[in-house]
């Protein structure tokens, strides 16, 4: 070997063993790219029996964002739409350091031993920049994943307003057709838009700390006006009386608000996810909800609201990826993101240019 290869930064050392060239894992997932579609019909078979391993690659199959896997999508959640809504749909979200993801677990193994199916959809915020999650929340929650009667989905948002997936609601009505008789979606976190968690849920609560002051001025009036209840977890040990404290305040400061639609007045309660205490408290009062608000109708009422919001939404999507995916479009837009950078046109007039493109009597 020569002088200059000796010196060379890419000698191998001598009894190293190195990497192999090619990715096997890599390679493994291109392989199940060019898998062929699912079958629509024998994924709701699978789906039917309850079968997980069904269940996961039908929901992979609808969050897709492929052109080729939207019409099984479509046709999947067709012909599971018979067989959902029998379940109580509850909304999650909370502050940071609520322990969202303990309190689901210690919830959810509650619910396990009164008989109950439960799926966890619990959403992971997504980076802006890189479209990546971190997906963590199974191994948050290593107890109630290694139950047989529990589904647990980590889903990234995406970027989507509330940090709700884009394709949560139809993840719903799989998990339901697949018996999950208790489905909990768990949101990235107050203050983004809880309206979108509201509009596929039964039931909406919120995850408090002890210690009240600071976050009862933070919070949105728009979050107390949607609350079924209110629940400061952690609720033990040196925390205790703290939490009693925050229960008081958050309970007068209730009373300031109207009643909402339903007629029920949001309750107030205190729990220890560590120790289980109060999570029995936390059942009884969605069961007492759904018993209240079936019997004055607005169950269903807000089922139909539900539907309505989804039609409009999938609607606004439909629009949105047809007309983003036109050429016409995506050359145009091109050719006017160069003239807003020259200051040659204003996001107005660019807007309305493309606008008139996709619909000629738009002025």
């Amino acid at each position: 070997m020569g002088k200059k290869e000796q010196n060379s930064a890419l000698n191998v050392t001598s009894g190293v063993q190195q990497p192999e060239s090619l990715n096997r894992e890599a390679i493994k997932n291109l392989k199940a790219l060019k898998k062929p579609i699912p079958n629509a019909v024998k994924l709701l078979e699978g789906i039917e029996k309850g079968d997980i391993t069904t269940l996961s690659r039908a929901i992979t199959l609808i969050e897709s964002a492929l052109p080729e896997h939207y019409e099984a999508a479509s046709e999947i959640i067709s012909k599971a739409m018979p067989l959902s809504g029998k379940s109580i749909r509850i909304g999650i979200t909370g502050v940071p350091g609520a322990g969202k993801s303990t309190f689901i677990e210690s919830f959810g193994n509650f619910l396990l031993s009164q008989g109950h199916k439960i799926a966890v959809l619990a959403i992971d915020p997504s980076s802006e920049r890189s479209g990546g999650s971190i997906l963590g929340d199974k191994t948050r929650m290593e107890t109630l994943a290694g139950n047989k009667n529990a589904f647990i989905r980590p889903s990234p948002s995406g970027g989507t307003l509330g940090g709700v997936a884009r394709k949560t609601r139809e993840s719903v009505v799989l998990c339901e057709a697949a018996g999950f008789d208790v489905i909990i979606i768990e949101t990235v976190g107050v203050g983004q838009s809880e309206t979108t968690v509201q509009s596929m849920t039964d039931f909406f609560l919120a995850l408090m700390i002890p210690g009240a002051g600071d976050e009862l001025q933070g919070m949105k009036r728009g979050i107390m006006e949607m609350v079924n209840a209110l629940v400061v977890n952690k609720a033990d040990g040196d925390f205790l009386d703290k939490a009693n404290r925050s229960k008081a305040e958050y309970t007068n400061a209730l009373h300031l608000y109207p009643l909402p639609p339903s007629g029920w007045a949001p309750r107030v309660l205190t729990c220890s996810s560590i120790e289980g205490t109060g999570i029995n408290e936390v059942w009884k009062i969605i069961k007492d909800y759904k018993d209240f608000s079936s019997k004055n109708g607005f169950f269903k009422v807000n089922r139909n609201q539900q539907n309505k919001y989804w039609l409009y939404q999938t609607l606004q999507e439909g629009l949105n990826n047809k007309f983003f995916n036109l050429p016409e479009i995506k050359e145009e837009l091109q050719e006017l993101e160069e003239l807003l950078k020259k200051d040659q046109i204003s996001p107005f007039s660019a807007a309305q240019s493309l606008l008139s493109r996709f619909f000629p009597d738009n002025k």
